[in-house]
């Protein structure tokens, strides 16, 4: 059945046509349920050890040794329209910083690390960053910030225009086409979201982002049994310029395995 131009071009799609642009993002998204109850008495083994670990240190590892053993091509951006690869892979976590407020902290070389350097890796950037001292992502977040409307739009288009779009570099405030790591790690479980997808930032140059959700109990067939299971849902949000689909069948495949061999995250790579 037909329906007449008044009948399509109701109020809200006439303001919908204005306030929104036509879909060109390069986005991916994908999500699988994983069994972490192994990876949670690992943990909980390795705190009485004394080392703090998390989930979100553990599932940042995990990825880290995934871009470096399964799909490197993961470990790439863009820069004047061709895909580069990274010299090394470095994570950027979401962590709570002073004031309750939600910051980054970049860890490079995190593949290279075992269990134990990352949590202390963390702990000590977490620690300098309370102190004052921050990472490019966090100094050009409170630069914008600083700065009053319009001229803040205008002082970030010409900073991505420069950085992301002509690949250029920025010494005097650390910024350049690579200056946010290889791929954003986030935990939304601990704010009691169930899942999400994150944003791939315009002003970084990421692969990849992966976001935690809640843990729950969910019962699952092991072994020809059904038992309760601790599980969280693992999403991620990809760029399609650097990544196929095939690229996130054999990263999900490899955290996988993961979980259920922690162990071997206590191994030099």
């Amino acid at each position: 059945m037909s329906h007449t131009s008044a009948e399509l071009n109701t109020n809200w799609r006439k303001v919908a046509s204005t306030i929104y642009r036509k879909p060109r993002d390069s986005k991916i998204y994908g999500s699988v349920d994983i069994d972490v109850t192994d990876l949670e008495k690992f943990i909980a083994k390795k705190r009485k050890e004394g080392v703090k670990t998390t989930l979100t240190q553990l599932m940042t590892l995990i990825v880290a040794r995934a871009f470096r053993e399964e799909v490197p091509e993961l470990n790439a951006y863009i820069k004047r329209g061709n895909v580069v690869s990274r010299k090394s892979v470095d994570a950027m976590v979401s962590v709570l910083l002073k004031n309750a407020e939600m910051g980054s902290v970049k860890i490079p070389n995190t593949d290279t690390l075992t269990v134990t350097e990352l949590s202390e890796a963390i702990a000590e950037k977490i620690k300098e960053s309370r102190q004052g001292e921050e990472n490019s992502a966090m100094q050009s977040k409170h630069m914008l910030s600083s700065i009053p409307w319009p001229f803040r739009a205008w002082l970030f288009n010409l900073y991505k225009l420069v950085t992301i779009d002509w690949g250029l570099s920025l010494p005097g405030v650390n910024l350049s086409s690579d200056s946010f790591g290889s791929f954003v790690m986030s935990n939304i479980g601990t704010l009691g979201l169930d899942t999400g997808y994150g944003a791939l930032l315009p002003s970084s140059n990421v692969s990849l982002v992966m976001i935690i959700g809640k843990v729950y109990k969910k019962p699952l067939v092991v072994n020809d049994e059904i038992l309760p299971r601790k599980v969280f849902t693992l999403s991620a949000t990809l760029d399609h310029r650097v990544v196929d689909g095939s690229h996130g069948g054999k990263l999900f495949r490899y955290i996988r395995r993961m979980v259920k061999n922690p162990e071997l995250l206590d191994l030099k790579p």
